[in-house]
């Protein structure tokens, strides 16, 4: 079968990967499930895995296939298996855990001491075929294109992550400032608008990502460009501040903006990442804010946003791209070029 393959790491997005010729991937136990991709969401953390940004917190093996937010077809079950069977339409949560550890337990996905990560730390689904196992997949709804509904295996459960902690401390009237409407904020946004009464103001540089914030429920959009965010949300909150911040930008000048956004006893949610987090201790202390990280989402999480998909409450703007043009897409998210969510179609 053809992989989209990173054999070494580079900067050069035009030549990150290579379409190679290996291996189907096979049952090897009990409770494995192989996949047949159908669509494939590409991530800004392929362009950070592909730079190497990634090797110094995880062992990656090298040659390895990308591709982490995967959806398809079953097409071969271990003996065990007993949620899908072969002709099942399934999203795959990125990471496959143990089940036993203490984590696991305690239903934290993505704190397994035994994980593997597809396109992280083992093949991924930017191939023809994808390798999981029984707890890491989710049955779709009738009527569920697996396709369209593939970067939310990431992307969306990413941002509903962030987003239902933001919510668990909303209140009617709130401010919530969503930073970047980009392929995880828009997700982001319409979590927020689907579970609370917040009031929500958007910000992005760019214009088509302000329409689509305006398009999936924000109240105000805002253009760091020519406007002074803290000052704007000062007057839309009349002095509060926003009680609520996800950054799915996380470059310093998005969480330098915290101490000047943040309500008393705010969160600046940190989704995104590049940047960093450089505050006086005393800007902390003077509004008792925190900075809050997120990373992906438990899997009970991904069965929650699938059942906001299949109510029509959350809609994924997406591109579709043939597997031989990955680095042509890895180019585009570079240089901003992709509004929404490219998916990879092998």
């Amino acid at each position: 079968m053809q992989a989209a393959r990173l054999h070494e790491y580079t900067d050069d997005m035009a030549n990150g990967l290579s379409i190679d010729e290996v291996d189907a991937p096979q049952v090897t136990d009990s409770s494995g499930v192989v996949v047949e991709v159908e669509g494939a969401g590409w991530c800004q953390t392929d362009n950070h895995i592909i730079e190497g940004m990634w090797e110094q917190y995880v062992e990656q093996p090298l040659p390895l296939t990308l591709g982490h937010e995967n959806a398809g077809t079953v097409v071969e079950v271990g003996e065990e298996v007993g949620i899908v069977d072969e002709g099942d339409q399934v999203i795959c949560h990125p990471v496959q855990t143990c089940g036993t550890c203490r984590p696991c337990r305690q239903g934290e996905t993505m704190y397994c001491e035994n994980q593997a990560f597809n396109g992280l730390t083992t093949d991924g689904g930017f191939a023809d075929q994808l390798l999981t196992d029984e707890r890491s997949v989710i049955p779709l709804p009738d009527g569920v294109d697996p396709t369209d509904i593939a970067p939310h295996a990431d992307a969306g459960i990413t941002a509903y992550h962030a987003a239902k902690k933001a919510v668990a401390d909303l209140d009617p009237g709130d401010a919530c400032v969503v930073i970047g409407i980009g392929g995880l904020g828009h997700i982001g946004l319409q979590c927020v608008d689907a579970m609370s009464a917040a009031d929500i103001v958007a910000v992005d540089v760019k214009a088509s990502a302000r329409d689509l914030a305006d398009r999936f429920g924000a109240h105000y959009t805002l253009d760091p460009t020519s406007e002074d965010v803290p000052s704007e949300v000062d007057d839309i909150t009349d002095g509060v501040g926003a009680a609520q911040v996800l950054d799915f930008v996380g470059a310093d000048e998005t969480t330098e903006l915290a101490p000047d956004l943040c309500a008393a006893g705010g969160d600046h949610h940190i989704i995104g990442y590049g940047g960093h987090v450089h505050e006086p201790a005393q800007a902390l202390v003077n509004g008792e804010f925190s900075f809050r990280g997120n990373i992906v989402g438990q899997y009970t999480e991904l069965q929650e946003l699938v059942a906001l998909v299949d109510r029509g409450d959350v809609d994924l703007h997406t591109s579709r791209y043939d597997l031989d043009a990955v680095n042509e897409v890895a180019e585009k998210l570079e240089h901003g070029e992709i509004d929404g969510r490219a998916v990879i179609t092998p």
